[in-house]
């Protein structure tokens, strides 16, 4: 049956037969889940929250008012072939907040889990969420976006296409990224740029002492001791060698756009 027998669904709602809802799910008045949508068990969706088709979600999930998943990508080249957006477990999506699936086709938008999303923003085709970040009110995820796990993106971000955020990297509010910003670190600045470790986000996820040390020794390697990038890393790998190290090594060598860098003070007064 596709509609549990424990779920709720609202007398206003508009479930098509074709959609799975797991069990004691609860789907709030006015909202619509279209056909080929999978949602699972302990879900609740808010009134006027619209599921477009080929979305899935796993369990413990709470969309908010308003919120639309699954939308059409906003690309002028999309011509409506089957994409996907696939969201994990435990997420909260907050008011009035958009995600589109993937603009190739058989391509996907992809979650994780345990992420909390607040309201008025956008996450783009093809964007990749990974697990326990935070994504504050009106930030905006352009296409192929990657984010990785417990990152903290603040109010008002801008993400340019195909920019990587790394794990539990912390962007002030209203910066723009317009290159990757390697994990650990804190970035502000109008464009981002490096201002240090992102202690709170360290400490709360349980980094020891020694561990923050070394992240402060890899920092000062790649941004204050005037080398170049690729002896930066080298010296990163033979002199620290933490897993942290290496994680923060392996993401600047992935990086294509090139990773954010303290702007002189030319640039800045520019």
């Amino acid at each position: 049956m596709p509609v549990d027998p424990s779920a709720v669904i609202a007398p206003t709602a508009r479930v098509h037969p074709d959609a799975w809802i797991g069990p004691q799910t609860i789907i709030g008045e006015f909202a619509i889940v279209e056909a080929d949508v999978r949602i699972g068990a302990f879900c609740r969706l808010e009134p006027y929250v619209w599921v477009k088709r080929w979305t899935t979600m796993g369990d413990y999930n709470e969309i908010s008012a308003g919120t639309v998943l699954g939308t059409d990508p906003l690309d002028k080249a999309f011509t409506g072939e089957r994409s996907y957006l696939r969201i994990g477990h435990r997420n909260k999506i907050r008011e009035h907040y958009t995600i589109s699936r993937g603009t190739r086709p058989e391509s996907a938008t992809e979650i994780g889990d345990g992420n909390y999303i607040m309201t008025s923003g956008h996450i783009a085709h093809n964007c990749r969420v990974g697990n326990n970040t935070v994504i504050c009110s009106c930030a905006l995820l352009a296409g192929y976006v990657e984010v990785e796990d417990q990152a903290f993106i603040s109010g008002g971000v801008e993400i340019h296409q195909f920019s990587k955020i790394g794990r539990l990297a912390m962007i002030a509010g209203g910066v723009r990224v317009n290159r990757d910003c390697p994990p650990f670190f804190l970035y502000g600045g109008l464009y981002a740029e490096p201002k240090g470790l992102n202690l709170v986000g360290l400490k709360r996820a349980g980094f020891s002492a020694e561990q923050i040390r070394a992240l402060k020794k890899a920092y000062r390697l790649l941004y204050r001791s005037g080398l170049k990038l690729q002896e930066a890393l080298a010296r990163l790998e033979q002199e620290i060698a933490t897993a942290e190290a290496l994680h923060l090594v392996a993401f600047i060598r992935r990086s294509q756009r090139g990773i954010a860098r303290p702007r002189r003070r030319s640039e800045s007064l520019e």
